[in-house]
Order: C-alpha cells, then structure tokens, then sequence
C-alpha cells in the first residue's frame, strides 16, 4: 500500500466506529484498510493497530501480546469510561534492536454476535531517544467507541485516575460545581505534553495542521471535566430563558472577569479546570472553555487562532438578536459571531488592531 500524509484530519473507521487523531508526521504506511492500520513516522516512530475479531477477553489479548513479542514490561488492566482497558509498558527485542514504547487494548461495540478488541502499539527503536510524549499524544487520540471523542485519551486516564468528585467553587461566585480531584493535574498534563507535541512543528511546513491539532486535542480531553460546571453555569444564566446569543454574551461576560495570566515557563496555556475554578488564563484557555460551555448548551462554537497577532478569540453559530455591526469569521461554511474573551467588550465586537480576517485560522474543534 502506498503511503500517504495525514495533514490534520482525523479519521474514523467506517468499519468498527473507532476514531484518531494523530500528530502530523504519522504516514499510513501498510494496512488493509479495516482491520491493520501501520503508522510510521520519519523520525522512527511508529504505530501500529489491529482489531481482533477472534472472541478472546481483554486479559487474553494482552497475554498473547506479551507472549508474542516475549516482552519484559508490565501489563495491566484499568477501568476506562464504562468499560475495561489495559496498558502495556513496551520493552522488547526485534531482530537485534531494542523497542521501547507503550500498548493499549480497547473494547470497541459489538457487532452483531461479534464483540470486537482494539489492540494499538505504538513505539521506537530504543536509540531514537525518549518519544514517551509523542507515544502518549498518539494513544490519547484514540477513541474506541463514538462517546469517548469528547472524553479523556485512556493514557491520561490511566496516568491520572479520576479520583473522587469534589464540589468546588467556580470562578466569580458564580455558584459550585463537581470536578474530579484529579481534574486540573490531569488537564495540565495534556497541555504541556501537547505542547511539546506541537514544539515539533515549529519550523515545518505543517505548523497550522499541527497548531489545529493542538487545541483538538486540549478540547477533548477537557470537555467532560468541566461538563457539571458548564451545566451548572447555564441553569443559572438562562432564567428567565435567554435566546442562543444572550445566553453565549453572558458566558463571555463571565470569562472576560478573569485575571489575564500566561506561564511563559511552560506552556503558555493554563487548563480549562483551573481557568474555572481560579478565574485566570490567556486568551485561548478562556476561549476554549468559553465554547465548551456554549457546546454544552447546544450552541456551535469553536474558536479562531492567529499566528500573527499571537492572540485567540471564540466563536458562536448564533444569529444576531441585536441591530447594528457585528464583527463575523467564516470558516467550515458558516458566519461565526466573533467573541473577545480578554477585553470586557460586548459580543461580535473586535479591536481595530487584529480585525484582518486574513491573518486568522478557524479551529474546529470536534
């Protein structure tokens, strides 16, 4: 099979409903297409998936792969959403060379009589150096079955268990909400490795595909952590019932009162739990959880992103209930409602400096 690039587009597989969303340098390199996927990258690393139709449990799954490949890292089983996962530690001999890197096993639905398993390695030639971040990122964007695609990567839910759900309070009193107490850790980590993910791209041609990619998947992995706050954030603001773009102007309001704090340290982007619980962040923390809310409200959302001005603004679906000029971006063919997250400024307003749609890219974010 010829290889071909992946340019940021995740892909889902029309025969068993997984989906993935890997970094760029991914090529598909061999495969037929429904049950073998193999993954290579010019940097050397590569990965690899199967699905196994033969009927064996999860556990004999990973017993067969630890014996095949007579691997010397540990295994282990893990609750993953409303099923069962398992994690393999990559620590073998192949024709001489020694490979390291990380497995997962997955439960995909069934088929029929059919209860199919997931089976994704991913790995390096030990020489190539440490590619745990890169391993990660790629496994992370695995969702084995539809309602995990706005759902933490199983690698950062075994990283990070959930732990018991705490009610804190949310940014600007306005009221509390559930987070796991893993949640801000959990979020942070994904940021930072993503980061790094993203830090290869920086000179490459494909420095927008990999910059989309970056808040895709910051997006996943932070949706279901601030799902009970979103919720709880809209039963307040919509009484009485506000129409779509009232109620994506009072999520503004909220975000525009945070502190305006960047970790020039790190990553420069502050996690979306902490941006709720603290009420701090840059511009694209704010408008991350900005359109996670509005998401969680039923309105499209997204968010567009510019190089240029170094800056990052929300965007809504909603049609004007207000006269007057409303500043729009078009992208993915609709007219977005423009919102400022860090100026206390009414929505589908923008300042004079960074109006040039030109110089903005659309992020589409599911």
């Amino acid at each position: 099979m010829p290889a071909f690039l992946l340019h940021a587009s995740p892909i889902v597989s029309s025969a068993w409903g997984f989906f993935l969303d890997l970094p760029e340098e991914y090529e598909l390199r061999d495969g037929d297409g429904q049950n073998v996927f193999s993954f290579q990258s010019n940097a050397g690393v590569s990965l690899d998936l199967k699905v196994d139709i033969s009927g064996v449990s999860l556990e004999t799954l990973a017993e067969t792969v630890q014996k095949q490949l007579k691997n010397e890292g540990e295994t282990e089983i893990f609750d993953y959403r409303d099923g069962k996962a398992f994690i393999i530690e990559l620590d073998f001999v192949n024709g001489g060379d020694r490979i390291t890197g990380y497995g997962l096993g997955f439960e995909l639905e069934k088929k029929g009589d059919i209860a199919p398993l997931l089976l994704a390695l991913a790995y390096n030639r030990a020489e190539t150096g440490d590619m745990t971040f890169l391993h990660a990122s790629a496994l992370d964007s695995i969702a084995p079955v539809y309602g995990a695609r706005l759902y933490p990567g199983a690698m950062t839910v075994y990283s990070f268990p959930r732990g018991e759900l705490k009610l804190l309070s949310l940014a600007g009193g306005e009221g509390k909400a559930f987070f796991h107490e893993n949640a801000a850790a959990a979020a942070q980590y994904v940021v930072d490795r993503e980061d790094m993910v993203l830090s290869r791209y920086a000179s490459s041609p494909l420095w927008k595909e990999a910059w989309l990619r970056f808040y895709r998947m910051i997006y996943r992995d932070s949706f279901d952590r601030v799902k009970n706050a979103a919720f709880i954030l809209e039963r307040m603001w919509n009484v009485p019932s506000l129409d779509n773009r009232s109620l994506a102007d009072k999520a503004l309001k909220w975000v525009q009162a945070f502190s305006y704090e960047r970790d020039l340290e790190g990553s420069d982007f502050i996690n979306v739990v902490t941006a709720a619980i603290e009420g701090r962040g840059d511009c694209d923390s704010r408008a991350l959880l900005w359109a996670i809310i509005l998401r969680q409200a039923n309105i499209p959302s997204a968010i567009m992103i510019s190089r240029d001005y170094g800056h990052a603004m929300g965007l809504a679906d909603v049609v004007d209930t207000e006269s007057g000029d409303n500043a729009r971006f078009s992208f993915d063919g609709k007219d977005w409602l423009v919102a400022e997250t860090t100026a206390e400024v009414d929505i589908g307003l923008i300042g004079e400096s960074v109006k040039d749609p030109r110089r903005w890219i659309g992020v589409e974010l599911e």
